[in-house]
This record gives structure tokens, C-alpha cells and sequence, in this order.
């Protein structure tokens, strides 16, 4: 477990270091919040339904934006030839990958989002139903995220081809996110979210690592 800690914890050093790590992630967050309310227009009941899934796309996209820097850095200084030849599972490794993803990326979002909701009209009953569903449905997103970096790991420029595996698996949790973002905390949106992210945290870290295994071999 020290092991797996140490790597989270490295990741999460360099987050910063890497093409401006979780700033960049939440600047392009508050544009594509701050964008909509000029394409909707100044119908506040329409921003008002519409908010939750909104903001559930804006968190989606700025998750997708740091991606591909999960698995490239170490893939191209030769640091991911030596984490597939270590004692840690290459399984695990994934996990703390994605650990350290989440917390670096996605917190931030989430962490801001009662600052920028206000900007779609948000009722403040909502904002409690949103916050947990996102703190329950975000995870899966680096974990099938992670599925998308380790098959593209290798592929120049692979940014596109990463958006085109993710974005349709990622359709369920928008969907049962923006539902249970307007409902009750133990609703059934909320409670497919749920599995939906364990399903996610079974399957993705195997997946990713025998995609990784190939991608190197």
C-alpha cells in the first residue's frame, strides 16, 4: 500500500507541472458555464431546468481535457516501462492513476461549482443533489477516462482518436447524472450513478492494464 500511496502522491505532485494541471481544467470549466447563458439567452426558467446537465457536460468536457496526459508522460520518458516491471500490480497503478486524476482535476470542479452556479440559475435546492451526485458519478469518468489513455498511449497525437473511445461510454453517467442532479439523494438516478461508477472501478483498471500491457509490448 506505501507503494500505492507514493505513486498517487507523485501524480499528484506533477499534476501541477503539466501543461498547468488542474487550472487549466477549471478555466475551461468556468468558460463553458460562463458561454451558455449567452447562447440560451436570459430565459432564467429555461437556465434554471437545464442547469444541472449543463454543468454535468461542463465537468465532462473539462475532465476529457487532461486525459491524455494520464499515461503519455511516462510512456514517452520511459517511466511506464519501469511501473509495468515494478512489484505493484500494473492494476493498481491504474487505480492510483486515476486516484490522483480525480483529485487533481475533478475536485477542483466540484469544489467550484456552488461559486459558478449561480450562472445557470441554479435553485440552492438543487445545488446538494448535484454536488453528491457528482462527488458519486465523476469517478467513473477517470477510471473508463484511463481505459481511453493506456488504448491511445502510444498513438501521436491521439487526442481525437481518445475523445471518440470515451465520449460515448460516457453517456450513462450524463445521463443519470443531470437525473439525479434534480432529484433525491437516494432516487434512482442516483443509485445507477452509483453502480454505474462501481461497474467503472471493477472493470476499467483491468481493462486499462492489459491495454497498457499492449500498447509497450
Amino acid at each position: 500500500m506505501s507503494a500505492f500511496w507514493a505513486l498517487v502522491a507523485r501524480d499528484i505532485k506533477l499534476a501541477g507541472r503539466l501543461g498547468g494541471g488542474p487550472f487549466v481544467g477549471l478555466g475551461f470549466f468556468i468558460i463553458v458555464v460562463t458561454m451558455v447563458p449567452f447562447g440560451v439567452g436570459a430565459d432564467l426558467d429555461l437556465l434554471s431546468r437545464i442547469g444541472p446537465g449543463v454543468l454535468w457536460v461542463a465537468v465532462l468536457l473539462a475532465t476529457l481535457l487532461s486525459l491524455d496526459r494520464l499515461f503519455q508522460a511516462d510512456f514517452e520518458d520511459g517511466s511506464l516501462d519501469l511501473f509495468l516491471m515494478s512489484p505493484l500490480p500494473v492494476e493498481a497503478q491504474v487505480l492510483a492513476k486515476c486516484l490522483a486524476h480525480w483529485i487533481t482535476n475533478t475536485v477542483p470542479l466540484i469544489i467550484a461549482m456552488p461559486a459558478v452556479a449561480f450562472l445557470v440559475n441554479l435553485d440552492t435546492d438543487i445545488l446538494l443533489p448535484l454536488l453528491v451526485s457528482l462527488l458519486v458519478g465523476t469517478p467513473s469518468l477517470s477510471f473508463i477516462g484511463a481505459l481511453g489513455a493506456a488504448l491511445t498511449v502510444g498513438v501521436r497525437r491521439g487526442g481525437l482518436v481518445l475523445s471518440l473511445i470515451v465520449l460515448p461510454l460516457y453517456v450513462p453517467a450524463l445521463i443519470f447524472g443531470a437525473a439525479a442532479g434534480t432529484g433525491d439523494l437516494m432516487g434512482t438516478p442516483m443509485l445507477f450513478l452509483g453502480a454505474f461508477s462501481l461497474a467503472s472501478l471493477a472493470l476499467a483498471p483491468f481493462a486499462a492494464a492489459a491495454a497498457l500491457r499492449i500498447s509497450v509490448s
